[in-house]
């Protein structure tokens, strides 16, 4: 009896089952980041727009459509080009946000 218990607890093949289990954690662990990260989950058929640094000169925007992943970096500079004012935004007393646009006359 003794010689069968000598024998299990020498044996290699045991560490290799316990080693087989923690990648088996690992790869699971992996597996659930990967899809709750919206920008490389497959299984996520919805547009994604994620903002990093609002506001800030490092502000960057990735936006993912379907299959297609665009990044677009600020360049710290203030934008400008042709355009004409489209209405008036009012922020009201509750922090809401109400949107006025042109009437269209005198155009």
């Amino acid at each position: 009896m003794k010689f069968l218990d000598e024998t299990e607890a020498d044996d290699p093949i045991l560490s290799v089952v316990n080693l087989i289990d923690v990648f088996l954690v690992v790869i699971a662990a992996l597996l659930i980041t990967v899809a709750k990260n919206p920008l490389l989950s497959p299984f996520s058929k919805q547009d994604v727009t994620v903002i990093t640094d609002a506001g800030k000169p490092s502000m960057e925007v990735i936006q993912k459509r379907g299959e297609k992943i665009e990044k677009y970096k600020a360049s710290g500079e203030i934008g400008e080009g042709d355009g004409e004012k489209a209405g008036v935004a009012y922020r009201m007393k509750d922090g809401s946000m109400v949107y006025v646009p042109e009437t269209g006359e005198g155009r």
